[in-house]
């Protein structure tokens, strides 16, 4: 229960108590529990879309605060270490070099020139899926992401001597992983083939990140980590979009 709530306390702004006295392995411990923690953001987001669309229906103010929904959930974690991995790996510099700017607390024009445009990809592939799907993307959507960055940090090395990312990299063995995939597929799976397809395409595409971008830093970083999680929502969003709109798609991926 210790590990779950820091992993729960640690990736959203949920305040359930005051811990004290973490520790390293604490945190590293808590890796296993992220889906987990997924699973309660998917919850509150479908809860928040049921409520919202029965209220004002599948409007474009209710997309927008399902966008912003995540932001204030998580407090932007994440999409902080998008920016910064943005700004560093697309700055053209040596690896050092890169790895310094990606730790610099200051976003640079291009984090946010980027993060502006995923939102708008976002909230574009929200807007277009169809309603009976809208559920499944929201609930399934923060579980994959957050299996595709246990995924990040148990496959790929470290790519700094020391650091927060670090932390989790030392902790997250074969048992680690395992435990991650059987939450996953436990909640993802049961809501059909459309489930199924985005966490196929959601953790192919992360794992292809992750090898790219361990060829560029000669490993991951908790930035890495961050941005990795946030590109796999966003496929999965794309994916559940493609779904709702290819010809036969709800007949094929929806049951």
């Amino acid at each position: 229960m210790k590990s779950f709530i820091t992993a729960l306390q640690f990736l959203t702004r949920i305040h359930i108590c005051t811990q004290r006295d973490l520790t390293a392995e604490d945190f590293g411990r808590s890796t296993k529990f992220f889906p987990l923690v997924g699973v309660i953001l998917g919850t509150i987001y479908m809860l928040a879309a049921w409520g919202l669309i029965a209220v004002f229906g599948w409007a474009n103010l209710v997309t927008t605060l399902l966008i912003i929904l995540p932001v204030l959930l998580t407090g932007g974690l994440m999409l902080d270490g998008f920016m910064d991995t943005v700004d560093g790996v697309f700055s053209g510099r040596e690896r050092e070099r890169v790895l310094e700017i990606m730790k610099d607390s200051r976003v640079g024009s291009f984090g946010v020139i980027a993060l502006a445009c995923l939102l708008l990809i976002n909230w574009t592939a929200l807007r277009d899926v169809k309603l009976m799907l809208i559920m499944t993307a929201l609930f399934v959507m923060p579980i994959i992401g957050r299996m595709a960055m246990v995924m990040a940090i148990a496959c790929f090395p470290y790519a700094r001597k020391e650091g927060m990312g670090k932390i989790f990299a030392d902790m997250a063995d074969k048992k680690t992983l395992l435990l991650a995939i059987a939450v996953t597929l436990a909640f993802v799976v049961p809501w059909g083939q459309a489930a199924v397809a985005a966490l196929v395409m959601g953790l192919s595409f992360a794992w292809l990140v992750g090898r790219w971008l361990t060829s560029q830093l000669g490993g991951l970083t908790g930035d890495t980590y961050g941005a990795i999680e946030t590109l796999t929502e966003t496929v999965v969003l794309l994916v559940f979009w493609v779904t709702s709109w290819i010809p036969g798609g709800l007949h094929i991926f929806w049951r």
